[in-house]
């Protein structure tokens, strides 16, 4: 199956690490909570998830029985593409961070170097970089790889000269941008990461974090990328608004996009643009 040029991959990412349950009520943080949540965007249109787990005092946790069991649930209520997040919180051990591709997921976050996240510190070291991309290589787990930077974009190069093509042999990337202390959420610095991203890059996507989050949007579209949204990344819709739910943010990322000429992607097709194992 050939996955037509006009298709565009929406992935959400419901929780993420940083925002405290207390804060935002909205926020899908357990089991249930966020399976009900992947149902919704998956009808709304997005064909990945991106997954921080947290425990029962909706903390950020690796525990590696939370993230088989969030695997098998999110399998059995969806077809969505499964990504399990090796950054974790920045507080998380790397050894840890390692383990998490024990639960099988379809897909694994893969961050290309060490950045500086507003007040803290998100570690990871080259040795553990390729660390964990040759396990995903043996696990056959196909990375995300997510580049902050355009350092992070040269690493790429350098990771894949060095251990070669991922498993599956496709090659998709995600520039997170808007973060303190990583590359600014502007159209000028997704050109630049864009324009030295490796050829063997088959797919990208972009990710707006806070007030970035409509100018990387664009961005991303005008120049043929594709998309992640989700509260992880944004809690308003608008100046002073807060987000209602994960779906609300996948469905104005469906809006756009068809102002873009791009039709969400179906779960098939991702599972073929990304080169995921059937599992």
């Amino acid at each position: 199956m050939t996955v037509p040029a006009d298709r565009l991959l929406i992935t959400v990412a419901p929780t993420g690490a940083e925002t405290a349950k207390a804060d935002c009520p909205q926020l899908p943080t357990t089991l249930e909570e966020l399976v009900e949540t992947a149902v919704a965007c998956e009808a709304a249109g997005a064909a990945m998830i991106h997954v921080h787990i947290r425990d029962a005092d909706h903390r950020p946790t690796l525990d590696g029985q939370r993230l088989k069991d969030t695997v098998a649930a999110l399998r059995e209520a969806t077809s969505l593409v499964v990504q399990l997040s090796t950054g974790g919180s920045v507080h998380d051990p790397l050894d840890l961070r390692l383990k998490v591709l024990d639960a099988e997921p379809d897909s694994c976050s893969l961050t290309m170097g060490t950045t500086n996240f507003g007040d803290d510190v998100f570690s990871n070291p080259w040795p553990f970089v390729t660390e964990l991309y040759q396990l995903t290589q043996e696990r056959e787990v196909v990375p995300e790889f997510e580049l902050f930077d355009l350092g992070q974009v040269h690493a790429l190069s350098r990771l894949l000269d060095k251990y070669g093509p991922p498993y599956g042999g496709k090659v998709h990337c995600d520039l997170v941008m808007g973060v303190p202390g990583g590359m600014n959420g502007t159209a000028d610095a997704l050109v630049a990461a864009v324009r030295d991203l490796p050829a063997s890059v088959t797919s990208w996507s972009a990710t707006g974090i806070g007030r970035s989050t409509l100018n990387v949007m664009y961005a991303s579209l005008s120049k043929g990328g594709h998309l992640r949204v989700g509260m992880e990344d944004v809690l308003t819709i608008s100046k002073g608004v807060p987000v209602e739910s994960n779906a609300q943010l996948v469905e104005r990322a469906v809006e756009v996009g068809r102002l873009a000429q791009r039709t969400p992607m179906t779960t098939a097709e991702a599972r073929e643009l990304l080169g995921v194992k059937d599992r």
